[in-house]
């Protein structure tokens, strides 16, 4: 009986531990989550950290719509502030969902999450709906963003888009 209760108290042990380790997947979506905090409180820096210091590729939906190598966040994000100031875009803020999928194999991810983003045009409330698709690798420091696409629909005021629903 002795035996049984250590063999079982081991096991209960041994399952508490590997509840509390993150999943490959898990792992991988640290840099993610990082990315979309640093980018929603305007933290250039620290999103820039987030991703590959050897180079990047972005596509978006602002021109002209594809970045890539090592300046490549640098340039897509002036790019996105011109955007922005040309049409009169303020408070942007990316709101992520649960992942849609989240491949890992060895030193490689794929990861794809819904996401809105919502901003104001000229004080008015916009709000699109899109898709992000992610590529990390994993490094000695640990897992880095290599690309990204954004996917979405046109923005619609909120109004619009809540009537649309």
């Amino acid at each position: 009986m002795k035996l049984f209760m250590l063999f079982g108290a081991v096991v209960v042990v041994g399952m508490s531990a590997a509840a509390g380790a993150a999943t490959p997947a898990a792992e991988a979506m640290v840099p993610v989550r990082a990315f979309i905090d640093s980018f929603n409180k305007g933290d250039t820096k620290a999103a820039a950290a987030q991703t590959s210091p050897d180079g990047m590729s972005i596509i978006d939906e602002i021109a002209p719509f594809t970045w890539s190598g090592p300046k490549a966040f640098d340039t897509w994000g002036k790019a996105l502030d011109d955007s922005d100031k040309a049409a009169g875009n303020t408070d942007a803020l990316i709101t992520d969902g649960k992942p849609i999928r989240v491949e890992v194999s060895a030193d490689r991810a794929y990861v794809v999450l819904p996401a809105v983003y919502t901003f104001k045009q000229k004080d008015v409330a916009m709000r699109e709906t899109a898709q992000m698709a992610l590529t990390l690798q994993k490094g000695k420091t640990g897992w880095l963003i290599t690309s990204f696409a954004w996917s979405g629909a046109k923005p619609k005021p909120v109004v619009a888009a809540a009537a649309a629903k």
